[in-house]
């Protein structure tokens, strides 16, 4: 069992950063970032891999930053040019299966840590 804990989540101004924080208790070869906004279904903004390759949601490509520290099994979600439309829950989430990080189920997931983005 994998157990993850997201940190970082906080209220920005628009236009502001954060940089959220996910530490999980073993190793996993895929990590990814989702966030779930109200009345909205869950989406996955960005996934990393254990090479370091990453994907990322077209919203937030250019903006968000996924990167990892394999060291200490975290992984980070830096975040830019925040606007109102990414207020949401972010959660982090992994899976060990050996397989592209971009596509499929995720088995392992943090409680969520909430960012609002104030006008």
């Amino acid at each position: 069992q994998v157990h993850l804990a997201e940190s970082g989540g906080g209220s920005v101004p628009a236009g502001g950063s954060l940089k959220l924080s996910c530490s999980t208790t073993s190793y996993t070869h895929c990590k990814a970032w989702f966030r779930q906004a109200p009345g909205k279904p869950r989406e996955r903004l960005a996934t990393i891999g254990r090479t370091g390759s990453t994907t990322y949601e077209d919203s937030v490509k250019g903006r968000f930053t996924i990167s990892q520290d394999p060291t200490r099994n975290s992984v980070y979600l830096e975040m830019t040019d925040l606007g109102p439309q990414d207020t949401a829950i972010y959660f982090c989430a992994a899976r060990t299966a050996i397989t592209w990080c971009g596509q499929g189920d995720y088995h392992y997931w943090g409680q969520g840590t909430q960012v609002t983005i104030t006008s």
